[in-house]
Formats: C-alpha cells, sequence, structure tokens
C-alpha cells in the first residue's frame, strides 16, 4: 500500500500502528531506488544508517513518548548548500566540496525533534539561479512532465517533496529559490522573515538577503516544521528572534484586504492559462473574506532590478570568491557570466544602489498601508529545460519578476499550489507579507491552497479530501502543535 507522507496521514498511521519509522525508512529506500537517475541527490545518508536511526527514534519514543518529538518519524531532505554532519556540502560545484564539523542549528533541531534525514539535494551551482538547470549533478526530474524544468536553486528539495521521497525538505531563498521550485512541482514552499531561521552553516549566496525555506505539502506541515526550525542564533549577524508568542500558523481572519495586480501589469510570458488561474485565485480569495485592491506594481519591479547590479551582484560575487577564490573554471558557464562584470562596481555603485532601495522602500510601504498582503502569480510562466538551455539568463529573469524583490523588501512569504495548465504543468500563487506576518500568510495560504483542491504534490488524493480525514492524537500534544491543529481546522472552512 503506498502511504503518503504529509504529516497529517504518517502521525496517523503511526498512532494506528500500521507503520512505524522502521518501516517508512525501508520504504524511502525503495522509493528513492525506483526513481532511478532522477538527478534529486547529490548525496544520502547510507541506508543502513537511516535504518539505524529509525529504530533509534522508535526507541527513544519508547522510552521518553512520541509527544518529546513533534516530528517523529518524517522523513526530509536538506538542500545541499546548508552543512549536515556526516554529509559534504558541495553547492553543486565538486572542486568546493567540504566535509562540515557541524550541522546548520535548524537541521540540529529538526533531527532532535524526531525527522528522519534521508540526503542532500541538488540545487543550481552556489544557489544562484530559478531554473534547477545550473548543476554538474543533472536537472532533477520534474514529476509533471521532465521536459519541463523543476525550477530553482532549490530543485532537488522540491522534487523530493513533490515525488513522496521525503515529507519536507529544507532549502534556501534569496531571489525566490524557496518558492519558484514549490510553483513548478505543485507544492507549498514556506519563505520565513529573514533571520528567523539560523543562516549558520549556509554557503552564502548574498548573505544580507539568503533566509533558509521550507518545503512541504501543506501549508500547516511547513509552518509546524518553522516552529521547530526557527531560533535566535548569536553566530549569525542577521538573525532574529520571534515576536512573543510567535506561532507559524496563525489564525485565518474573517476579513482582510490583499493586493493584486492590475490587468495592465499582469505578464505570463506567453502562458495563455495564467490570466485565468490567477483570476480565479483572486476569486477564491475574495470568497474567503478578503477585499481585493489594485495596487501599482511599479515600485516592486524597480526593486527587482537592483538585484543583479550594485551591492546584492557585488555581495555574489563576493560570497563566491570567498568561497573558490577566482577558480572560476570551477563555475558554471552561465554563473560565470552572471557574476563577470561584478568586480567592476565601485563603493559609489554600492551606497547609490542602496539609497535607491531606501526610496523604493518608502514606495512600497505606502502600499502596505493599504493591504493586508500582496497575492501574486509565483511565475508568470514554466518553461522547457530547452527553452532555458537556449536563453538561460533572460528567462531566468522572467521567473523573477514576482519573486526577487521579496527580501530586498525584507517580507515574508507563502508559495500555494493553485491550479493547473491545460498542458497538465501546476501554476502558483504565492502570498507576501511585511516581516514577521509568517502566521498570517500561512493562515491565508493553508485555505487558498485547500479551496483550490488540487492533489498534494505529484500524486495523492486532493488537499481538501487529505485535510478530511483528520488524524487520530499522538499521545499528548504540546501547545504548539495543538494551536497549529485548530489553526487548520479553522482556515478549512471554505
Amino acid at each position: 500500500m503506498y502511504l503518503r507522507l504529509d504529516f497529517t496521514t504518517l502521525r496517523g498511521a503511526y498512532a494506528d500502528r500500521v507503520t512505524s519509522p522502521v518501516a517508512v525508512a525501508e520504504d524511502v529506500l525503495a522509493r528513492t531506488a525506483a526513481s532511478g537517475d532522477d538527478h534529486v541527490w547529490i548525496s544520502r545518508v547510507r541506508a543502513d544508517a537511516l535504518r539505524a536511526e529509525a529504530a533509534a527514534l522508535e526507541r527513544r519514543a519508547a522510552a521518553e513518548g512520541v509527544e518529546a518529538m513533534p516530528l517523529y518519524g518524517l522523513p526530509f531532505a536538506v538542500k545541499d548548500n546548508i552543512d549536515v554532519t556526516g554529509l559534504p556540502t558541495t553547492c553543486a560545484c565538486p572542486g568546493f566540496a567540504y566535509t562540515p564539523a557541524r550541522s546548520n542549528p535548524a537541521v540540529e533541531r529538526l533531527r532532535r525533534a524526531g525527522a528522519l534525514l534521508v540526503g542532500k539535494t541538488n540545487l543550481d551551482q552556489f544557489a544562484t539561479g530559478l531554473v534547477g538547470t545550473r548543476s554538474p549533478y543533472g536537472v532533477p526530474r520534474n514529476p509533471f512532465d521532465p521536459t519541463f524544468i523543476p525550477g530553482g536553486s532549490s530543485s532537488g528539495s522540491a522534487v523530493a517533496v513533490a515525488s513522496g521521497l521525503v515529507s519536507f525538505a529544507i532549502g534556501t531563498d534569496t531571489a525566490g529559490s524557496g518558492r519558484v521550485p514549490a510553483s513548478f512541482n505543485n507544492i507549498v514552499g514556506l519563505k520565513p522573515t529573514r533571520g528567523l531561521i539560523s543562516a549558520s552553516g549556509v554557503v552564502p549566496a548574498c548573505r544580507s538577503l539568503d533566509c533558509v525555506s521550507i518545503f512541504a505539502l501543506t501549508a500547516s506541515d511547513a509552518a509546524a516544521v518553522l516552529d521547530i526550525a526557527k531560533g535566535f542564533d548569536e553566530e549569525d549577524g542577521y538573525s532574529r528572534a520571534a515576536p512573543a508568542g510567535f506561532c507559524a500558523m496563525g489564525r485565518m481572519p474573517e476579513r482582510f484586504t490583499f493586493g493584486v495586480l492590475p490587468e495592465s501589469q499582469r505578464e505570463f510570458f506567453g502562458n495563455s492559462d495564467g490570466p485565468a488561474l490567477y483570476a480565479a485565485a483572486i476569486e477564491r480569495l475574495m470568497a474567503l473574506g478578503g477585499e481585493a485592491v489594485e495596487i501599482d506594481y511599479a515600485p516592486f519591479l524597480e526593486v527587482n532590478k537592483l538585484l543583479y547590479r550594485g551591492p546584492w551582484l557585488a555581495e555574489r560575487y563576493g560570497s563566491i570568491v570567498n568561497a573558490i577564490g577566482r577558480r572560476f573554471d570551477l563555475l558554471h558557464p552561465t554563473l560565470r557570466q552572471i557574476i563577470a562584470a561584478a568586480h567592476k562596481i565601485t563603493g559609489v555603485d554600492v551606497f547609490t544602489g542602496l539609497d535607491q532601495l531606501a526610496l523604493l522602500r518608502q514606495q512600497a510601504q505606502h502600499i502596505w498601508r493599504q493591504i493586508d498582503l500582496l497575492l501574486l502569480p509565483t511565475t508568470g510562466a514554466v518553461y522547457r529545460i530547452a527553452e532555458i538551455e537556449a536563453e538561460p539568463i533572460a528567462l531566468n529573469e522572467d521567473l523573477g519578476r514576482y519573486t526577487n524583490f521579496c527580501n530586498l523588501l525584507d517580507l515574508s512569504a507563502i508559495a500555494v499550489p493553485a491550479g493547473f495548465r491545460r498542458d497538465g504543468m501546476p501554476f502558483g500563487v504565492t502570498l507576501l507579507a511585511p516581516a514577521f506576518n509568517d502566521p498570517l500568510v500561512a493562515a491565508i495560504g493553508g485555505a487558498l491552497h485547500a479551496c483550490a483542491d488540487v492533489p498534494l504534490g505529484a500524486a495523492g488524493p486532493s488537499h481538501r479530501e487529505a485535510e478530511r480525514r483528520s488524524a487520530p492524537p499522538i499521545h499528548r500534544l504540546d501547545d504548539a502543535l495543538v494551536q497549529l491543529i485548530r489553526a487548520d481546522d479553522d482556515i478549512l472552512e471554505c
């Protein structure tokens, strides 16, 4: 019997003794073997070590109780620019690879909470790209159509979740890398407020913008991971503590306002199904109690233009030089092309860019005073691998039209599935709000996802059908999990 790996299903199966972490580990090993050369993984935990870890979880549960492990037996994957002890960190650059002495703090928290690490996933080299094709380890196979890109840079993490190889995965998001792959794989991509999850042990792309992100099958699953993974880290200069009482999944408000693109600013790059799918998402959000407000998207587009010039291109160049020195021969050709002009950026250019961003932030604040959150297509279109190979930079810029500004403007965001094109490829939308509004976007994003009533990932029943099957209690749930479950119940009344 095929067992879905969303949290509700797996927790219920554990509680009913239908399965166990050891059995799930065996199932994951079998699924991974059956997937063949799907280019999802760069390294994996050895089979015997995975089995041993699953058995250790069962012994711990018997001694301490399952309530001590809120992520008990949930298999997960980690993007290979994030350190995990015992596995190399490559950033999809074999000449850079090293074996870390410590894991990223969030990875440590997840494992202490009972999550079962399966391995490290493929990515666009040095986390630069939204396509998922810039890796010497191959292109992770999009489970809906292998001729299409999986999205990047967190390509392997998203495909692993959508394909049913893990329950959730950790990625990173600098310019959309935690949201674009979610859209192309019909899953949820949660990009928390910058600094909520420690970036210690993350090889930087742009350290001032980088966020650790979460892929899962539902918003409530992603929020449960965030509640465990978050935490202030004094070794991370950009770390920020969550506000008192913060819980990643909030309650669904009865009324709210949300920004939408005016018709004149809706760009779908030849995707003829995009306009109707975006309009349908707007209608669903209005049915959930939202008031749609047209906003001027121009300031956000201007912020987009800053990302690959001035301070942040120089920062990305500096990160790569710090990693490999000037051994540019190690880099993917497109990455070399992207950073080629960065060494010419002057101090004057840096401060000019910072001044421009400050002004654009003021303009964006005027918009945020009118709305609670913003609803955008995650991307206008999805491209075939052959199209990206022919136009690797221009089409990547198109993919970032609705994502690049997010971290520059210090926003929280969640990407959720919103339907399918006529060719069977997924379409997604993203909800964004100012920093620390993560609970709001998760609650509304989860409700919007549920009302779309699409399958979870690449297989299985619809979201609404899955959530209708309530999971039995796992002994005693801690307060945070109780809040998550109650919040999830609230948002599904659509």
